[in-house]
C-alpha cells in the first residue's frame, strides 16, 4: 500500500483571493481559517475554491481581497452533520502559500491536482443529450492517522468509457483540476437552495497495482 501521503494527494493552485478569511476551527491549540480563491480557467470562466489555512502560515502575509497567491496543499473532505443529515464538505488544505505579483495571464493559469486512491463506489456512466460521455467516480484517498478523503471526480470521453466498468477497490492515479459548480437542491417542503459542489475534472487516469486490485478491494470496502 502506498503510504507516501504527500504523493497520494497533491495540488497547486494560482489565483486571486475573493473573500475575507473567517475562523473555521481549532485543533490542539492551532487555529484554522477559510477563504475563497478565484482560479481562472483557460476558457476564461472561473472556479471559486475554498482554502483552509493554519494561522501558522499567515505570519507575515496580508491575505486581503484582491491579493494573488499560489497555494500548494491537498484536496480534502470531511463530514458535516446538519439537520440530522450527513453532508460531505470539500476544501483545499493549504500547506504552503506565497504571494505573487502582476496581472493574471492565461498562460500562467495553474490548477493541477494529482490523486492516488481507490474507487469506492461503482462509477456512474452516462451520456449528455448531445452525446458527450461522462462518468462520476468517487475516490477514497488515504491520509495519515488511518483517515481517508472522499473526492468526487468526473471523467470525460475516453476516460469515462475507461472507468465505467471499474470494480470497487480498483486503485487509480488521476491528474486533473479542481472545479466548482452551482446547482439547485430541492427540499422536501418544495423549497430550493442554491449550493456549490466541488470536484476533480479528470484529465488523465491510470490503474496502478492492477494485479493487487482484489487484495486492495478487501481493505477498502
Amino acid at each position: 500500500m502506498n503510504t507516501n501521503y504527500s504523493e497520494n494527494n497533491h495540488l497547486v493552485l494560482r489565483g486571486k483571493i475573493v473573500s475575507e478569511k473567517s475562523y473555521s476551527h481549532e485543533i490542539y491549540g492551532e487555529k484554522f481559517y477559510v477563504f475563497n480563491l478565484e482560479v481562472i480557467r483557460l476558457s476564461s470562466t472561473v472556479d471559486i475554491i475554498p482554502i483552509t489555512i493554519s494561522e501558522r502560515l499567515l505570519t507575515g502575509l496580508n491575505l486581503e481581497i484582491g491579493k494573488k497567491v499560489v497555494v500548494e496543499g491537498q484536496f480534502r473532505s470531511y463530514n458535516n452533520y446538519e439537520n440530522e443529515r450527513n453532508r460531505l464538505i470539500l476544501t483545499v488544505f493549504a500547506k504552503e502559500i506565497q504571494e505573487v505579483e502582476g496581472e493574471e495571464d492565461k498562460d500562467e493559469v495553474t490548477n493541477e491536482v494529482v490523486l492516488v486512491g481507490y474507487v469506492c463506489k461503482k462509477p456512474i456512466y452516462r451520456q449528455t443529450p448531445f452525446g458527450r460521455e461522462i462518468a462520476d467516480v468517487l475516490l477514497a484517498v488515504n491520509r495519515a492517522y488511518n483517515k481517508s478523503d472522499y473526492i468526487p471526480s468526473i471523467a470525460w470521453g475516453r476516460n469515462a468509457r475507461f472507468c465505467q466498468n471499474m470494480e470497487v477497490g480498483t486503485e487509480v492515479k488521476i491528474t486533473g483540476r479542481v472545479q466548482s459548480r452551482t446547482y439547485e437542491k430541492k427540499h422536501e417542503d418544495g423549497t430550493t437552495e442554491t449550493r456549490v459542489a466541488y470536484e476533480v475534472s479528470i484529465a488523465s487516469m491510470e490503474v496502478v497495482n492492477e494485479d493487487e486490485t482484489e487484495e486492495q478491494a478487501e481493505e477498502v470496502v
